[in-house]
């Protein structure tokens, strides 16, 4: 099929706005389904996870592809919870146009926002589906208000509700000239009711009006009052959709299912096809380069979805960016490098599947049985080509994890590693300084979905609180003279090192030297005293946490011919550095992070004030991503925002998003140290 006849739609929005709902609907208005699934049932064709069923709420990505009209379209139905959001973001990815599924009832909510941005960012054309015009308190011209306040005025109705909340029964089209009646369970043209027609009659006028300034000739000829063709005005806004210029919005009842079919029209009539935004962005060789959407191009596959299936196995879905991908072939993944069989090819519908023997360029595909394939990996013949997407965001809230029992152990490490490879966000790694198994995420919700999958697996592990990594340096320099003498009768063991400590800047590690003279310790057994050391470093100082940053040199000692040997001289250096300890004291380390914290601009001034209670320190705010948002840059103890993420979102009604990143390590306030001690006793 041509690529000016797909339609790539991901939908996205507040969780519950009823996305999933929609994308059942659309099944079912094309003939997929012979009944819809409900969400709360657990019966919906995209939440096909057990997780989703039981919390009956998208967790993933799914894919639901079918043909509508003349056309081929693939829905990316996507999850609405902040946790979930880097889910929907790689959906954004694989799309050409953005259906946000707005609540009639509530209106614009935080997770509207938050990926509005990321749509901004990302550049990608955006319609808006106010859903459950049926429900009590709904009202679309409240929505309507509510999307212009958060979004601008080129937010455009294209259609009008007939009939409100329980009486709502249909849809007014404001690019046509007429309505559709949903009475019957099914869609009837009819004219548009008298009650309406006015109404109607001036989101038509407002709508050629905003569209037909992209035109000269249009402009022309209706400023000297000639209207233009139903034909033309599609044209207009599909251009103007395109370019962002107009952001059309329709409405309906996902659940009814009332205007949906007319969603579909809409979407495939004046919605981009891939390629109509441009060529896509990628990297060859280290030079920039653009893909064309061409079915004779070099064939060119973008990861976005990775699922692994009880049944399949491991299912990687595709977007084609370039070229025809056929059964069989053969592409090299250029991050490992290695050549991948696509044995499979295969279309789905959430997790209804059928094999396919091609793909043209502009297509989703899911793809089994490939090796070491990720999400954000790029497919083609050439082994440098690269095609940039948004990274996984850096974990914010993190849990420490262990198995109860050993015979537990590898089945956990292997569960924790199957999650991380379908959900990028989702980090597992060994604290070397806790000595904690970390599971971190995107939030509190993201780090219980994995917990309850674990659980369901049958899987004995224990939860508990992730700690902080602190650090301990000698507070000032010390001299000692270390001894390890043990006698026993045979063969005993002599040491007597004598060391010089002084701690280091910070990062500076470990330095050990030697100023050892005139035999009195043999060259070979001095580096003993340094690792001895470093073994103490490792152990800890007088509070139990590793020690860091300081230099150690050996300058004299004594050895004994028969009882000296490296054991001993490395028992006497890790005895040295206890001594130094003892005498001058350790400084305890708290480890800084470095935070980048976005938010709307009502929300600045509080947040501010949050992280200098925090003990944080701003050093830098500027523009956020898009207008109405700042971005705030600090630097904040890391024990101070492991559980941020929750009290971001509480602060700022779920609008906010930060990242954070190791900075450095910084003296612990002495009043500070206390508390640390009698927590730890």
């Amino acid at each position: 099929m041509s690529s000016q006849s797909i339609r790539n739609v991901v939908l996205v929005g507040h969780n519950g706005n009823g996305k999933t709902t929609l994308a059942e609907a659309m099944l079912y208005r094309a003939g997929v389904l012979s009944r819809m699934g409900r969400v709360d049932d657990g019966t919906a064709h995209c939440d096909h996870d057990p997780e989703e069923k039981a919390r009956h709420q998208s967790l993933g990505v799914a894919v639901a592809s079918f043909d509508w009209r003349d056309h081929r379209v693939n829905i990316i139905d996507t999850p609405g919870y902040t946790d979930f959001v880097s889910e929907a973001v790689n959906g954004m990815h694989a799309a050409d146009l953005a259906v946000f599924v707005v609540d009639a009832v509530s209106g614009v909510q935080a997770q509207d926002q938050v990926m509005w941005r990321h749509a901004e960012r990302l550049g990608l054309p955006r319609m808006v589906f106010v859903n459950g015009l049926d429900r009590e308190r709904s009202s679309f011209e409240r929505t309507m208000g509510d999307l212009q306040s958060h979004f601008g005025s080129h937010v455009e109705a294209v259609e009008l509700p007939l009939g409100v909340e329980a009486s709502f029964h249909g849809i007014a089209d404001l690019v046509g000239d007429g309505a559709l009646d949903y009475s019957s369970g099914q869609s009837a043209a009819a004219p548009v009711p008298d009650d309406v027609a006015s109404a109607a009659s001036d989101g038509h006028i407002q709508l050629v009006e905003e569209v037909v300034e992209g035109d000269d000739e249009l402009l022309e000829q209706y400023l000297e009052g000639e209207e233009p063709t139903q034909e033309q005005l599609e044209q207009l806004i599909r251009d103007a959709v395109v370019h962002r210029n107009v952001f059309p919005v329709l409405c309906g009842s996902a659940a009814k299912p009332i205007g949906v079919d007319h969603l579909l029209d809409f979407i495939c009539r004046v919605g981009p096809a891939p390629g109509d935004t441009g060529p896509v962005a990628a990297v060859r060789g280290g030079e920039s380069v653009t893909l064309e959407i061409d079915d004779a191009g070099p064939p060119v596959v973008l990861v976005f979805k990775t699922r692994i299936d009880d049944f399949l196995g491991q299912i990687s879905f595709m977007k084609v960016l370039s070229g025809t991908i056929r059964a069989n072939e053969t592409l090299v993944n250029s991050r490992t490098g290695d050549k991948e069989r696509l044995h499979n090819l295969m279309s789905f519908t959430g997790a209804d599947h059928h094999g396919v023997d091609h793909l043209d360029a502009g297509d989703i595909v899911a793809v089994t049985k490939l090796g070491d394939v990720r999400t954000g990996d790029a497919l083609s013949n050439d082994a440098t080509l690269t095609v940039p997407i948004t990274p996984p965001p850096v974990p914010v809230y993190g849990v420490a994890v262990h198995a109860t029992a050993p015979a537990q152990e590898d089945k956990l490490a292997s569960a924790l590693r199957r999650f991380a490879t379908e959900d990028p966000s989702l980090v597992i790694r060994q604290d070397p300084t806790t000595r904690q198994t970390v599971l971190s995420g995107a939030g509190e919700a993201h780090i219980r979905v994995v917990r309850s999958r674990l659980e369901r697996m049958g899987i004995d592990f224990e939860v508990e609180n992730m700690r902080v990594a602190y650090l301990e340096t000698l507070a000032r320099p010390a001299d000692v003279e270390a001894k390890h003498k043990k006698q026993s009768g045979g063969h005993g063991q002599f040491a007597v090192a004598m060391v010089r400590f002084e701690p280091l800047p910070r990062g500076g590690g470990y330095e050990f030297d030697t100023e050892v003279t005139g035999g009195a310790i043999p060259r070979n057994l001095i580096p003993a005293v340094g690792s001895g050391i470093e073994d103490a470093m490792a152990n800890g100082g007088r509070h139990g946490f590793p020690m860091v940053d300081l230099r150690a040199v050996c300058y004299d000692g004594k050895h004994h011919s028969v009882d000296s040997s490296e054991m001993a001289f490395k028992i006497a250096g890790s005895l040295a550095l206890k001594q130094a300890v003892e005498q001058v004291g350790s400084a305890v380390l708290e480890p800084i992070s470095e935070i980048q914290v976005e938010v709307p601009d009502a929300y600045q001034g509080d947040v501010l004030g949050d992280l200098n209670s925090r003990r944080g320190q701003v050093f830098g705010t500027e523009p956020g991503s898009t207008a109405g948002t700042s971005v705030i840059r600090a630097h904040v103890p890391t024990s101070e925002i492991l559980s941020y993420v929750i009290d971001l979102r509480s602060m700022t009604g779920g609008t906010g998003t930060f990242s954070a990143e190791h900075h450095d390590y910084q003296p612990l306030p002495h009043a500070l140290l206390a508390k640390l001690v009698v927590a730890d006793d």
